[in-house]
């Protein structure tokens, strides 16, 4: 009994951390609400466009890149240079586990979104 208790605590925990798949519009509620909706000269409907083309609205996608990189969260952030996969040296400019853009809170993704379209290749990173 002890263990089946204790099975669905663990359980509850991970469920918590795991990742989300977005509905259109309740993506777009999240992005406007953070300010994103005109973010140096992107729409909305350009971050829409490219969460569902890069995850699908899932925020727990990785993709593993031929150089040994992963594309992480809902953006498909890259681990070469916006965050630590703890596997290789990354340049970790978001601050951030790469891990941090596989949940459900996509706060941490939006933050370092907005840092990664500043620089100069924008969106285009």
């Amino acid at each position: 009994m002890a263990a089946l208790v204790l099975l669905s605590i663990l359980a509850c925990v991970l469920v918590g951390n795991m990742g989300k798949i977005f509905r259109r519009c309740e993506l777009a509620q999240v992005l406007h609400q953070a300010g994103m909706d005109g973010f140096r000269g992107y729409s909305l409907a350009d971050w829409l466009c490219m969460a569902f083309h890069e995850s699908r609205f899932n925020t727990d996608t990785v993709d593993h890149e031929a150089d040994g990189s992963t594309d992480n969260g809902i953006f498909q952030i890259n681990s070469r240079q916006w965050c630590d996969d703890y596997r290789s040296s990354t340049r970790n400019l978001c601050h951030m586990h790469c891990s941090d853009l596989l949940t459900s809170n996509i706060n941490d993704d939006i933050v370092c979104a907005m840092q990664i379209v500043q620089k100069p290749r924008g969106m285009g990173a």
